[in-house]
C-alpha cells in the first residue's frame, strides 16, 4: 500500500474546514489547524497557529504535501483590518513556510467576490481569464491571494490551485437571491473539486467552483477539463423548488454583496 498524501488543512474548524476535515479524512493524512477546536476530534488533534505569526508557521508544514488553505475572514463586509491580516499576511506566511519545506502544492479558498464586480453590474457571463474585478475588500484580498500564488509558482515552482468558491451550504434554499442560487456550491461538490484540485496534474490555474446550477452565470470549462470536476448537484434537483432560469440572469440585488 502506498503512503497517503499528508495534507494541511488550515481553517479546519470553519464551516467549508469541517466539511473537509471529515471528507478528506479518508483519502489523506489530514492536519487539521484552527483556532477554537469545534468537534470532539478537534479537542485532540487540532493544530493551534495563528498564521500571521510567521514562527508558529513554519512547524505545520513538516512532512506535509499538500496545504488546502481555506483559513482566512471568510465575509465579503469584512473590513481592511481584518483581511490585512488574515488574508494578506496570513497566506503570504502560508506560502512562504510551505516554499521552504518543500511542500509541492498549495489550494487556495478564493472565491465569486474576486470577480463580484462583474455580478453587481450584472455582466455575464464571467470567465476565469477576465481582468479581476473584487466587489468589496474581501474580494480585493481573495485577488492578492491570487496574484501572490502566481508569483510563488513562476518564482519557486511552488504547484497553486485558486478555487473561486460560490456558496457552499447544505441546502440552497438558505437564500432567497437566485444569484446565490446560481454559484450554489453542495457538500459533495465540494468534496469533489477540492480532491481534483489536490490531484490534478496541472501545476497552475485560477476556477470557479459552483456546482451543476442551470442557471449559473461563471465558467466551469477549465475546471472541467483542467482538474477532472464533474458538478453532480444542482439546486434545483435539491429542493422542491421549480427551474426558474431568467434569460439573462435575474437582476443582482441591490445591496450586493451585503449579505452573500
Amino acid at each position: 500500500m502506498t503512503e497517503k498524501r499528508r495534507i494541511l488543512l488550515t481553517g479546519a474548524t470553519g464551516g467549508i474546514g469541517l466539511l473537509l476535515a471529515e471528507r478528506l479524512a479518508g483519502h489523506y493524512d489530514v492536519v487539521e489547524h484552527g483556532r477554537t477546536p469545534k468537534t470532539e476530534r478537534q479537542e485532540k488533534v487540532l493544530r493551534k497557529a495563528d498564521l500571521t505569526d510567521y514562527d508558529q508557521v513554519v512547524p505545520l508544514m513538516e512532512g506535509v504535501d499538500t496545504v488546502v488553505h481555506m483559513a482566512g475572514s471568510a465575509s465579503p463586509e469584512s473590513d481592511w483590518d481584518s483581511v490585512l491580516s488574515a488574508n494578506i499576511v496570513g497566506l503570504r506566511n502560508v506560502l512562504e513556510a510551505a516554499r521552504e519545506a518543500g511542500v509541492r502544492r498549495v489550494v487556495f479558498a478564493s472565491s465569486n467576490h474576486a470577480m463580484g464586480g462583474y455580478d453587481r453590474e450584472e455582466a455575464w457571463p464571467v470567465y476565469p481569464h477576465q481582468i479581476p474585478r473584487a466587489d468589496s475588500l474581501y474580494g480585493v484580498s481573495k485577488i492578492f491571494g491570487e496574484a501572490i500564488g502566481r508569483f510563488y509558482h513562476d518564482e519557486f515552482g511552488l504547484d497553486f490551485i485558486a478555487l473561486r468558491i460560490g456558496w457552499m451550504s447544505e441546502d440552497p434554499m438558505d437564500a432567497d437571491a437566485d444569484l446565490l442560487h446560481a454559484m450554489w456550491l453542495s457538500e459533495d461538490d465540494t468534496e469533489q473539486v477540492v480532491r481534483c484540485a489536490i490531484e490534478a496534474q496541472v501545476r497552475f490555474g485560477l476556477y470557479y467552483a459552483i456546482s451543476d446550477n442551470p442557471n449559473r452565470r461563471w465558467d466551469l470549462t477549465n475546471t472541467m477539463l483542467d482538474l477532472g470536476y464533474r458538478p453532480k448537484d444542482s439546486w434545483t434537483e435539491r429542493t422542491d423548488a421549480p427551474e426558474d432560469v431568467v434569460e439573462g440572469g435575474a437582476d443582482t440585488p441591490q445591496a450586493w454583496p451585503k449579505g452573500s
